[in-house]
């Protein structure tokens, strides 16, 4: 199983039982939505009954289901709460949104991670008549996006992998990455030079470009795509220095107050 992806940052004026509530939900998240007691108790040290007594009042409010085989998986209760989430982080980065786009005349996508898939959750889109198809509320492939090789960039190799697994890698396009090797070292690459690239991979004929979002609760990227007619070598080098700007600029909105 997987390492969890964040880590618990232990204060005074916490409630205790509600922490490891919610690091237990953040477990399950990270180990794909699927795993046991057992494996909790392992990572977390605590007490078995402990964890179930907290799991217990999870599946009660709807926030964890157990599955026939005994394994634990988030409950249905939570997508509401995603779905209000990430409609108001939605709001909060639109304006940098649109400031990409006045600046760049191509759509700008703002997305975040759910489960194994990339989802959009803001968009800005472009004046242009031919633009992209993906909009607010789509899924893509974390290994065929510019926005999802961003995302995989701040895991483990082995977390792409299990992944990977899970997902089976299919094509989109005939562009697309559909083996782990080909993925991990394309994002090796976006690691070395701080973003991800997507030619053609997910639409033909478009191409995109993407970057984390640093410090955020869950993995999020943005990205402005195009036709490959407009986002030729020139687009990106002028593109790359207002990307590091724009998510510079939404973590500091998300941060504030």
């Amino acid at each position: 199983m997987a390492e969890p992806t964040t880590t618990a940052r232990p204060s005074t004026a916490t409630v205790q039982s509600v922490t490891r509530a919610f690091d237990l939900l953040e477990l399950i998240a990270d180990a794909g939505g699927d795993t046991t007691i057992s494996e909790i108790a392992g990572i977390t040290g605590l007490p078995l009954p402990t964890i179930h007594r907290l799991l217990r009042t999870l599946v009660d409010r709807g926030y964890a289901r157990q599955l026939t085989n005994r394994h634990y998986a988030l409950g249905p209760r939570l997508v509401r709460l995603g779905d209000v989430a990430n409609r108001q982080f939605g709001q909060i980065a639109m304006p940098q949104l649109k400031a990409l786009v006045d600046r760049l005349g191509e759509t700008a996508n703002l997305a975040t991670i759910d489960g194994d898939a990339v989802v959009y959750i803001s968009q800005a889109p472009s004046p242009h008549a031919m633009r992209m198809f993906t909009e607010v509320g789509g899924r893509a492939g974390l290994h065929s996006t510019s926005a999802g090789k961003a995302m995989l960039s701040q895991l483990t190799d082995d977390q792409v992998r299990a992944i990977a697994g899970r997902t089976g890698l299919p094509a989109s396009t005939p562009r697309s990455l559909t083996t782990v090797d080909a993925l991990l070292a394309d994002v090796a690459l976006t690691r070395d030079r701080g973003y991800a690239f997507d030619d053609g991979e997910h639409e033909v004929g478009v191409r995109c470009v993407g970057m984390a979002v640093a410090d955020m609760p869950a993995l999020t990227a943005v990205s402005i795509s195009g036709p490959v007619s407009r986002v030729d070598d020139d687009f990106v080098l002028r593109a790359l220095p207002l990307l590091r700007d724009t998510v510079a600029e939404i973590t500091r909105a998300a941060h504030a107050g």
